[in-house]
């Protein structure tokens, strides 16, 4: 049985905006109406910890009431053809839940916690708050595991090592403007097949073999799918 082909897949806010699940970028720097210095920094977390964390307790609760779209689960769907990696700057769960196996978060995941003294002591949460007073093993409070603006993004290395070894590659629903995470795209051979599916008009003349699907996520998504069958 023949190997099969790496297809890495590389998605961004707009991916999720369509199975409702709001992003900053689409308001002018505000998200969900808080500007992103007082909920998204660690700044923020050290002056006011109660509403960082009521502002990330909200967005558990919309995420669960959010479903995978179409996009997230043609992802899923392609691992009976491809070996699939997902690379996400999302930090929400709706590839897993679409089922999705192999998913990397460059920015954190909503879903977990973090110990505030040891970056390694990360928990499944089992409810969608954490407290004041929720406190790790070591005995320190418990905050989002979220990668803040201005803070390291501890899994770029290994993004980076994916793109470079991937024989196919698509990006979702980014403008590639995040650094570092979309410094990814510039690990990928420039002979490698690649294809952006965003409505949005970007200049990537620098990628060789880029075909740009100028659809969203869900609209696009059956055209994806007969592109990467051209190639199994």
């Amino acid at each position: 049985m023949p190997k099969r082909k790496k297809l890495v897949v590389f998605t961004g806010a707009g991916i999720s905006a369509e199975s409702g699940i709001k992003t900053f970028r689409d308001s002018g720097g505000l998200w969900e109406e808080y500007r992103i210095e007082d909920v998204a920094t660690f700044d923020a977390w050290e002056k006011n910890q109660e509403l960082v964390l009521n502002f990330y307790n909200e967005r558990r609760k919309q995420l669960l009431n959010a479903q995978p779209n179409g996009a997230h689960l043609l992802i899923a769907d392609l691992q009976k053809k491809f070996d699939v990696q997902v690379i996400t700057q999302n930090v929400d769960n709706l590839h897993e839940r679409a089922g999705s196996e192999n998913v990397l978060h460059l920015h954190g995941e909503l879903m977990k916690a973090r110990s505030t003294v040891d970056e390694n002591l990360i928990y499944d949460l089992k409810t969608t708050d954490i407290k004041a007073g929720d406190l790790c093993e070591k005995g320190s409070q418990l905050r989002p595991h979220i990668v803040w603006f201005g803070e390291l993004v501890p899994s770029m290395d290994t993004a980076n090592l994916i793109a470079q070894q991937s024989d196919l590659f698509v990006v979702i629903g980014t403008s590639l403007n995040v650094y570092p995470a979309a410094g990814v795209i510039n690990f990928v051979s420039p002979y490698v097949p690649t294809w952006l599916l965003d409505p949005g008009d970007f200049n990537l003349d620098y990628i060789r073999e880029l075909k740009h699907i100028k659809k969203t996520a869900v609209n696009g998504s059956d055209d994806l799918r007969r592109e990467l069958m051209k190639h199994l």
